[in-house]
């Protein structure tokens, strides 16, 4: 007992009665801003884009860079760690490139567990690169992510510059904020939100590509012009075409304009880490993703994803919520770019039915338990449910084969 004749239990259960009912709330705004640039010839010594963007935050200052570049774009571009290593030294005042070029595999083989992140981590620690360094990835979306992970994760962030090389990664994983592996059999599981420095989107990468590459990333602009701008999806029926032969003018106006609607929905969404259960920038993506792992990643993503757009087009259709003539739009639209619209794997059998439909369990999983899946209302116009008649997606998948026979 102390001299007020409060017991020391007493008190502290009145401390313990005083903790329970005073709460604080720590709030705090974080703003992101990154550029986006569309240029070409990004390497060559008279352009500045690069080195302005090394400069953005401190000039006057000499900056540590560490490249990484995909494979299969030096495969293709044998003279290119070449060009990178004449860029740093013409612009030697500003930068310093403290090894040449690592060469890392291109592809979702990158992307099979932490391998390649632990290593290029590695190279980062070994060449002292700081906080105030500079992570550059060039290559597809797969080697983005990848090289994403390492950076967000190295010193809890290093500065990390995005130069994507494919059609999919400058028009849309280019521009956004996630990065990721896949582990445990799950895509995309261990991964973080973490907004890059700037991306640099150098035309001149894309028309190396071989064509089923070009073709794969048109899937997207389709995707997000069926969901958020019905101007668009008119300009890519108009110039279906010019697309297909992959004219340079088409290209390039279809890869701007799909990255403007991501950053928007991003930027403006409201959502940009996630953190509800809404995805509209997964429309068609369900299916796809799953559609990838049946075939071992034999089919492409964004050849998935054209699938995946179809499968739920026609589900929309038959939902009520689209009318016909708009859903046979869709289906033509992609064909006339180039895409098939059926694979085989998508009738492959598990002991409780369709394999495919485990998308919707693994989407409901990956979502916190709530279903919310992206559907059209009218071309340029997307819905969000949250239940899907599976005898009626069955019935949808039919039609697909159907088409895909004749």
């Amino acid at each position: 007992m102390n001299h007020m004749g409060i017991s020391p239990s007493q008190a502290a259960s009145d401390h313990l009665a005083t903790d329970r009912e005073h709460i604080q709330v720590q709030r705090f705004s974080v703003a992101y801003e990154f550029p986006v640039c569309f240029t070409a010839d990004l390497f060559a010594l008279d352009n500045p884009v690069l080195r302005d963007t090394l400069q953005r935050l401190e000039t006057n200052k000499r900056h540590k860079i560490i490249v990484f570049v995909d494979a299969g774009v030096l495969a293709a571009r044998p003279g290119l760690a070449d060009a990178i290593g004449a860029y740093a030294s013409h612009h030697g005042e500003h930068i310093e490139l403290v090894a040449a070029p690592i060469v890392i595999p291109g592809g979702e083989q990158i992307k099979q567990g932490l391998d390649h992140v632990i290593a290029m981590q590695r190279a980062m620690v070994g060449h002292h690169i700081d906080r105030h360094s500079y992570v550059i990835a060039i290559g597809g979306g797969a080697v983005l992510d990848t090289v994403g992970l390492a950076a967000a994760t190295a010193h809890r962030g290093i500065r990390h510059i995005r130069v994507p090389t494919t059609v999919l990664s400058q028009n849309d994983s280019g521009v956004g904020v996630k990065n990721g592996v896949n582990l445990f059999d799950s895509k995309n599981f261990y991964g973080t939100f973490a907004p890059p420095f700037a991306v640099l989107n150098d035309l001149d990468f894309v028309e190396a590509l071989p064509v089923r590459d070009k073709r794969s990333g048109i899937a997207e602009a389709v995707k997000v012009a069926l969901i958020r701008d019905s101007r668009f999806f008119a300009w890519l029926e108009q110039n279906v075409g010019a697309l297909a032969a992959f004219e340079r003018d088409a290209m390039a106006y279809m890869i701007r304009r799909c990255a403007e609607l991501h950053m928007r929905q991003i930027g403006q969404g409201g959502d940009p880490f996630e953190s509800g259960t809404a995805r509209p920038l997964d429309f068609g993506h369900w299916a796809a993703h799953r559609l990838e792992l049946l075939t071992k990643f034999a089919v492409r993503h964004g050849e998935a994803v054209a699938i995946g757009i179809a499968l739920d087009t026609e589900y929309s259709v038959l939902a009520g919520l689209l009318d016909a003539e708009d859903g046979a739009r869709v289906q033509r639209v992609l064909s006339g770019l180039g895409f098939e619209l059926w694979h085989p794997a998508l009738e492959t059998l598990e002991a409780d039915g369709y394999a495919l439909m485990r998308g919707l369990r693994d989407f409901r999983e990956h979502l916190g338990g709530e279903l919310t899946v992206t559907l059209l209302n009218g071309v340029g116009i997307g819905l969000e449910v949250h239940e899907i008649d599976e005898t009626l997606m069955l019935k949808a998948l039919s039609h697909l084969k159907e088409r895909g026979a004749k």
